[in-house]
């Protein structure tokens, strides 16, 4: 398996209509802040999702878990969470 770069920013979640119709994704690539989400909450480990998506900056999994936290709250990792309003 290669070595990850190291990212020279910080990693994001953003929304850019031009990217996945505006749905939120770690920025620079086209991974949905979602669907980490889903792998997180369904128990998977940083090395499972970054197998499955060598695209992800190193710090993309963090990025989503604050952004998780920003738009759920702190019980984020459970699936009846709903967003804050």
């Amino acid at each position: 398996m290669g070595e990850r770069k190291i990212a020279s920013t910080r990693a994001e979640i953003i929304s850019d209509p031009s990217v996945m119709s505006g749905e939120p994704v770690v920025r620079g690539t086209r991974v949905p802040a979602e669907t980490i989400v889903a792998y997180l909450r369904g128990g998977h480990s940083n090395r499972e999702i970054f197998e499955d998506y060598p695209s992800l900056p190193i710090d993309g999994i963090d990025a989503v878990i604050e952004w998780a936290e920003a738009q759920y709250g702190p019980d984020w990792r459970s699936s009846f969470a709903r967003p804050h309003r």
